[in-house]
């Protein structure tokens, strides 16, 4: 993982620290009323697109045959300062009242500039009076109206200011957000255009109005969206999230139980909304957990999760989109799904994918990194040219449509697709036996040794690793970045796969990338009625011994009935299987079966002399749980069977390297 900067690494822990109050603490203060004032803006210098970037493996620089290449730099500020104006009231078509507050251009007087300007919009669930102080939002909205633009911010309903109780994205939800879209583009100070940014949940957000097609909007930036919610975050493989989700709701709980800021000037309404708040914490995020352990319905996929997952109406999303997902990220699997969707579709759209976790790619600070400058000038680009229409010739010359972070190499990479012709599908099989923290197998992409490896319940198996970070959104990280010293369980995996069974290859006699999803299948039994769980870290081990975690994968047996035909291939080799995840679905492992093991998409190279490793346990804390009914049989142990007879291997996208 590359180094942060000072300022980096205070940015990302007061977002952490943050995050933790809100979730640990109980909250009762308000923020005000009303404020107004200047928001702090400060453009870097231009970025320099003739710098050195990396295509494939071949680094070079831009043309400009004796002359310096042209370059985008982003126009100056029009206004002197900003002013907010809160508690906007905006009425949905069922009569209940959310609320936003609108920052406009103003004179340096404080004066709000009497023009009609494009909004650029961001739904919160998080309050936004508290979001406002926070730097959870993204971007600093001040840069963007300062350049012409108003900013309006609106509480979710059943969250902050607005009336209602919170769901998380049922279908009233998202029909508030084409609605809110709708709205905004109609008001007195609007030009009748419209944008949308936020991270997250704001992400989210913008893709489910982007879907219900409202007047107006041109283009939406989402920083790290999920897509599905099921397999993206609440039950990766089969297993309930008690790392992030219990987090997330008690972040949204307690910002939603802070007294309304309307309440001073209106305290009857400030009333109405506390009491459905109230209401709506008895409800919908006090029940979900414990009806998943239960293996009630939030355990299994259908109806509950298909209203709640954008990839559902990613097909109705027209309007341009620019994402940034993160390679550490809660949606680490989601984001380039949306992305890939759109670009099937044939929709502008781009993605930048850095070595972040949540939190990092939540504010973006290190998006400059990728070499085309900081989060508030591409999106003043991105706006520019799709909103307000200035047209730029070079914008999807200097920005490639994907722009990722090569693990392994280090290097930021650009290239057309996710998924393309420079991929093939390489699998490595796994060899003879593996002892827990005693005896390494092989992987080997030649024939294979028969062997078993037994995976024992280990029940602290990714207490140490960059699991833990990622599924607590970056907060671990956050409070390790306080100390003066690493926190050596982000950094080297080996003492975790003392837990599991491991198997790598030979050092690598010259380099190999892949990118993209992976598939592990792994023939398997488990002892007597039991069941279990399989999770799976792709790795990369050092001449040093050094493991780094790649990426990871989960899968309970009892649900590993797979749907090939909803499973992803390339050149005919599973690369990303899909599973149901139905209760009618879910039946014990009998014999040896094999069982595909979902591993979340990554790009990485191991280099010359390192090794591929693949380790594998049976729990992963604090990310997943099993449900209830099946903890009992959870702790059982599972074999691994390996050899000509029982193929058990890792499929990986295999980057080819060009003919040169």
């Amino acid at each position: 993982m590359p180094a942060r900067s000072p300022l980096t690494r205070s940015r990302r822990a007061l977002g952490g620290l943050l995050t933790l109050a809100l979730v640990a603490t109980p909250v009762a203060a308000t923020t005000g009323a009303a404020h107004a004032g200047t928001a702090a803006t400060s453009s870097p210098a231009a970025v320099d697109l003739g710098a050195t970037v990396t295509t494939g493996k071949t680094t070079k620089k831009s043309k400009g045959k004796g002359r310096a290449a042209k370059v985008w730099s982003p126009r100056k500020e029009q206004y002197a300062d900003t002013v907010t104006l809160t508690d906007l009231e905006i009425p949905m078509s069922d009569r209940v009242i959310l609320r936003g507050d609108l920052t406009l251009p103003a004179d340096a007087d404080g004066d709000p500039v009497d023009k009609r300007f494009p909004v650029v919009v961001t739904i919160t669930a998080y309050n936004k009076s508290v979001l406002a102080n926070s730097g959870l939002g993204g971007s600093d909205g001040g840069y963007l109206v300062k350049r012409g633009y108003a900013q309006l911010t609106v509480d979710a309903r059943g969250t902050g200011s607005s009336n209602g109780q919170w769901n998380a994205f049922d279908t009233r939800e998202n029909t508030d957000a084409g609605e809110i879209m709708e709205w905004a583009a109609s008001q007195e100070w609007s030009n009748g255009k419209t944008a949308m940014t936020g991270p997250s949940y704001m992400g989210i957000s913008q893709l489910w109005a982007a879907a219900a097609q409202p007047k107006g909007l041109k283009a939406i930036f989402p920083q790290v969206p999920g897509a599905d919610v099921y397999r993206d975050v609440v039950a990766s493989g089969g297993a309930i999230d008690v790392g992030f989700i219990p987090l997330w709701l008690g972040l949204v709980t307690t910002t939603g139980l802070i007294p309304p800021a309307v309440g001073a000037s209106e305290p009857q309404s400030a009333l109405s909304i506390y009491l459905d708040h109230i209401m709506g914490a008895f409800g919908f995020t006090a029940q979900v957990i414990p009806a998943a352990l239960l293996a009630q319905e939030p355990a299994y996929d259908g109806e509950f999760y298909e209203q709640r997952s954008v990839i559902n109406v990613i097909d109705q999303v027209e309007v341009p989109a620019f994402f940034v997902s993160g390679e550490y990220d809660l949606f680490q699997r989601g984001t380039p799904l949306l992305f890939e969707a759109l670009q099937r579709n044939g929709v502008p759209t781009k993605l930048i994918t850095g070595p972040w976790d949540h939190l990092e790619g939540s504010s973006a600070a290190d998006i400059g990194d990728a070499g085309y400058g900081t989060l508030e000038e591409l999106q003043l680009r991105w706006f520019d040219h799709y909103v307000k229409g200035k047209r730029d010739k070079r914008l999807h010359k200097d920005i490639a449509d994907l722009t990722y972070y090569e693990q392994g190499s280090g290097r930021w990479t650009r290239s057309k697709r996710w998924i393309d012709r420079d991929l093939r599908a390489r699998s490595y099989h796994l060899s003879g036996s593996s002892t827990t923290a005693l005896v390494n197998g092989s992987l080997t992409t030649g024939t294979p040794e028969a062997g078993t490896a037994d995976v024992l319940p280990v029940p602290v198996s990714g207490a140490c690793t960059r699991s833990a970070n990622q599924w607590t959104a970056g907060i671990l990280n956050a409070g390790a970045s306080q100390f003066p010293f690493p926190n050596p369980c982000f950094d080297d995996t080996r003492i975790n796969d003392l837990t599991g069974v491991v198997f790598e290859t030979e050092p690598m006699e010259r380099a190999t990338a892949f990118r993209g999803p992976i598939n592990a299948r792994l023939y398997t039994s488990v002892a007597g009625a039991g069941d279990g769980m399989l999770s799976v870290s792709v790795e990369d081990v050092a001449p040093d011994g050094t493991v780094s975690r790649l990426t990871g994968g989960w899968q309970v047996l009892s649900l590993a009935e797979t749907d090939r035909r909803r499973s992803r291939k390339l050149n005919g080799k599973i690369i990303q299987p899909w599973h149901p995840f139905t209760e009618e679905s879910q039946a014990p492992l009998e014999g040896i079966e094999p069982v595909d093991v979902e591993v979340f998409p990554t790009a990485a190279k191991i280099r010359k002399g390192h090794r591929l490793r693949v380790a594998v346990q049976a729990f992963d804390v604090p990310h997943l749980l099993p449900t209830l009914p099946v903890l009992l049989g959870s702790l059982s142990v599972i074999t691994v069977h390996t050899g000509p007879e029982t193929p058990s291997e890792l499929t990986v996208p295999w980057v080819r390297k060009k003919r040169r």
